[in-house]
């Protein structure tokens, strides 16, 4: 019975998961051929919005990890949701044919120099076709097939924002491009870079020696990461770097936490308002889309301005509550204790008594504006 429980299990597991993605046979007029394709769509992907496009190359074994942390850390409110595509390659010929590269020029040739096309000209443009897609895109590759990702950046318009290699085989004289192209972008690219203590010899000299090189570059425009895995090799390093990469690419996108509450927010000698807003418009800029102000960043944006003079922050607080959240108590709430402040209690009662009817919020509940309303009433022998 405990057997027939945990096959069940299993299965309906299994049934999930393959419920939100799926093979797709991709023809490719750049190859010739007809590629296996994998695809995953966020659960509640809606017409309304736009997602980012995440490419996995060696999909065949990368895909899955690169989607479950997707999902994990979107479900957390951490990173957008996304839409994964892994290009399967399976047979270790055909993937060193998809990557070849010369080795005088260390440039594409062959059929590694059609693959290139296939990425930019076909696979992108059947994803965009299809799905409401933003205009952040990342790209994720293991040893060789990383080398490959690396290739996107020497475009003049690079089709790629984000950059994950894990553990990359290098081409000859790529890391001197790579170093000499991160130094000139004048727009915003993120670059990670992974190895391990028991990477591949070769392979982690190359990779510690770029990494000394990357971290001195004085481009602000490119966000830089580096992790070197302690109990690690070449191939279980990927399950560490993937979360990594993805936690620290999407750190801007993540709510306030105490941490960046207490060394940015309460230090500031400007306006918390400020600060959010600056915050959401650099997730605008970075990933191409506008997020909803989290109720947990107002929250702890109200916070600080409780600790400042500044009301005027909080009646620009109440107004973007009413633009986030028009249905709920927010913008009553902040616009109630705006008017206490400025000396209008009778302003303030109205906001708390018409915020009664509205939708409680967090911790801004009908309770809560009732027993504003009563204590100004009381205060006020009303």
């Amino acid at each position: 019975m405990k057997k027939c429980l945990m096959l069940l299990v299993a299965f309906v597991c299994f049934s999930f998961v393959n419920a939100q993605t799926k093979i797709e046979k991709l023809t490719s007029k750049k190859l010739n051929e007809t590629r296996d394709i994998q695809l995953y769509i966020p659960e509640g992907y809606s017409e309304d919005r736009v997602y980012p496009i995440i490419v996995v190359l060696d999909a065949h074994y990368l895909f899955e990890s690169v989607v479950a942390n997707t999902r994990y850390y979107s479900y957390w409110d951490e990173m957008p949701e996304c839409i994964v595509v892994g290009v399967n390659q399976y047979e270790k010929e055909d993937r060193e044919k998809d990557v070849a590269f010369a080795d005088a020029s260390g440039l594409p040739e062959e059929k590694g120099a059609k693959f290139f096309e296939f990425i930019g000209m076909e696979l992108i443009p059947f994803v965009e076709k299809n799905y409401n897609t933003a205009n952040f895109k990342m790209i994720i590759g293991h040893d060789l097939t990383a080398n490959f990702a690396n290739y996107y950046l020497f475009k003049e318009v690079p089709l790629f924002d984000a950059y994950i290699n894990l553990s990359p085989y290098f081409a000859p004289k790529m890391e001197e491009r790579i170093v000499k192209r991160l130094e000139e972008f004048e727009t915003k690219k993120f670059y990670y870079l992974a190895t391990a203590e028991e990477d591949t010899k070769k392979a982690a000299k190359r990779i510690r020696s770029l990494n000394e090189q990357l971290s001195a570059l004085k481009n602000e425009n490119i966000f830089y990461y580096y992790d070197d895995f302690t109990e690690a090799n070449h191939n279980s390093l990927a399950v560490q770097a993937i979360p990594r990469a993805m936690s620290q690419i999407f750190s801007m996108y993540r709510p306030i936490s105490v941490k960046e509450y207490k060394e940015k927010i309460v230090t500031l000698k400007t306006s918390p308002y400020l600060y959010l807003t600056d915050k959401y418009q650099t997730i605008k800029d970075l990933f191409g889309f506008e997020k909803r102000v989290s109720v947990n960043d107002f929250m702890a944006i109200y916070s600080a301005v409780r600790k400042t003079d500044n009301i005027e922050d909080l009646k620009l607080l109440a107004k973007l509550g009413k633009k986030e959240y028009p249905d709920t108590a927010l913008f009553h709430f902040f616009m109630g204790e705006y008017h206490e402040k400025e000396g209008k209690p009778k302003k303030a009662l109205r906001m708390y008594q018409n915020g009664f009817s509205m939708n409680s919020i967090d911790f801004i509940t009908k309770d809560l504006m009732l027993d504003k309303a009563d204590k100004l009433k009381q205060d006020f022998g009303w």
